[in-house]
């Protein structure tokens, strides 16, 4: 058996940061030494020297619409799961809003298939509640699928779920992790109303978050939190984008919460004031909102208050992003650069790399309970990425891997770089270089 010997790294993993080596042994990581690497190990495995680079476990991404089946012009599992380990991402929960709706068993188990065929990352799939699929969803198979994904607020896809009978039942009697996108439809309609009848129906970006706003989100993750807490469900909130919606939650150890939410890079990064700049390409539902908004979530992940960054990386063509703020798609890639500007914000001193680990490795395997991924340990699957702390990422159109073919970031300068991804022990990714053929495997869960 083939053994590659990472050696020499900077090794972030489990809040600790150490020099030292991993020693991998076909898919699994089979060795991990702090300090000196044994000389006969050095002599028995081919040498990847990582003097000076640091060494994570791979990213794992909760939220990702690789729009796949349907709506393919846009992205498809192959193009986008190359982006993923290109930006140092080895496994991608995928969502149901795809045509046709992922909201069957059938839906769900083609999905599955084109994934072992196409993707360069580990993968899972969402299966879609509606109004009507209850007895649907209670087929899923806990061992394979992450979760049950509701909207209740609507967003690209017309996945609505506006019954209250419906998600009382599914808070009641699904046994497994609900996730949710939460925003209140009906302040949604009520605030879209007043500013197209004070100002005509063609409203510049800047009134998004005003009609997806703070009350809206707050309102429905309220309730989402209230439900759970009735029937005693497991809740995930994806793409929190409020500082208020942060009084939901507590700061318990991940591993004793039962109700735990999500952050994304955008929300991280962008506030409303960027609308002038960007426009249209940082239309997100949940919208970006205020500069307070964005430094209480930044917050929210040091007191332990979110669990998980993720990315929600949505692409759409840049012709659907045109038009005024009722016309233009929501959402845009950025499962490319997710990490690099996470890192960004660790050297300029406002969330620690360690903590970065933490959201985007580890708590992921935690939450969802994924088997052997998530930690640089013995015995786990071999997903790791190699950073180059001392080369820049420059991100141009030429160096864009999305189908969609655009990024929020064009022109952005970030100070680390992905060097190398491993997928299973393979090296799926080399300084801009990406494999022939796709290693993905199915993400299993305890």
């Amino acid at each position: 058996m083939k053994q590659l010997l990472i050696h020499n790294a900077t090794i972030v993993n489990e809040g600790a940061v150490f020099r030292g080596s991993v020693l991998i042994a076909g898919a699994q990581i089979q060795a991990v030494f702090h300090g000196e690497t044994p000389e006969e190990i050095q002599q028995q495995a081919i040498i990847i020297d990582a003097e000076e680079k640091i060494l994570i476990p791979g990213v794992i991404d909760d939220q990702v619409h690789f729009r796949e089946p349907g709506l393919r012009h846009k992205g498809d599992i192959f193009s986008e799961s190359r982006a993923a380990v290109a930006g140092g991402v080895t496994s991608f929960m995928d969502m149901p809003n795809t045509k046709p709706t992922t909201t069957t068993i059938d839906e769900l188990n083609r999905k599955f298939n084109r994934a072992a065929e196409t993707s360069f990352a580990n993968y899972s799939f969402y299966l879609g509640a509606t109004n009507d699929n209850l007895s649907e969803l209670k087929k899923a198979d806990k061992k394979r699928t992450c979760g049950i994904k509701v909207f209740m607020g609507a967003s690209t896809g017309n996945m609505l779920v506006d019954s209250k009978e419906t998600l009382q039942r599914l808070f009641a009697e699904i046994d497994m992790l609900i996730a949710t996108h939460c925003e209140s439809e009906e302040i949604i309609r009520e605030n879209k109303t007043l500013y197209v009848n004070k100002y005509g129906s063609n409203l510049p970006v800047s009134y998004h978050p005003l009609i997806r706003s703070e009350e809206a989100c707050y309102r429905s993750s309220a309730y989402a939190v209230e439900l759970a807490r009735r029937y005693q469900s497991r809740l995930h909130l994806l793409h929190l984008s409020t500082a208020r919606e942060l009084d939901l939650f507590g700061t318990a150890p991940l591993i004793n919460k039962r109700i735990t939410s999500e952050v994304c890079v955008h929300h991280l990064w962008f506030d409303d004031c960027d609308y002038a700049r960007y426009g249209n390409r940082i239309k997100w539902n949940p919208a970006i909102k205020t500069k307070h908004d964005r430094d209480a979530l930044r917050a929210g992940l040091i007191s332990g208050k979110i669990d998980i960054v993720a990315t929600d990386h949505a692409p759409h063509l840049l012709q659907e992003k045109e038009g005024g703020c009722l016309e233009a798609a929501s959402g845009g890639p950025l499962i490319q650069h997710s990490l690099p500007v996470m890192l960004e914000l660790s050297k300029s001193g406002k969330i620690p790399i360690e903590l970065i680990v933490e959201k985007m490795c580890h708590a992921p395997a935690t939450l969802f309970r994924i088997e052997k991924r998530g930690f640089i340990r013995e015995g786990y699957y071999a997903d790791l990425t190699l950073i180059n702390p001392m080369r820049e990422t420059v991100v141009s159109p030429a160096s864009l891997l999305y189908k969609c073919g655009w990024s929020p970031f064009e022109n952005e300068t970030f100070s680390h770089s992905i060097e190398k991804t491993f997928v299973n022990g393979e090296l799926v990714y080399d300084n801009g270089c990406i494999a022939t053929i796709p290693k993905g495997m199915e993400l299993t869960f305890e």
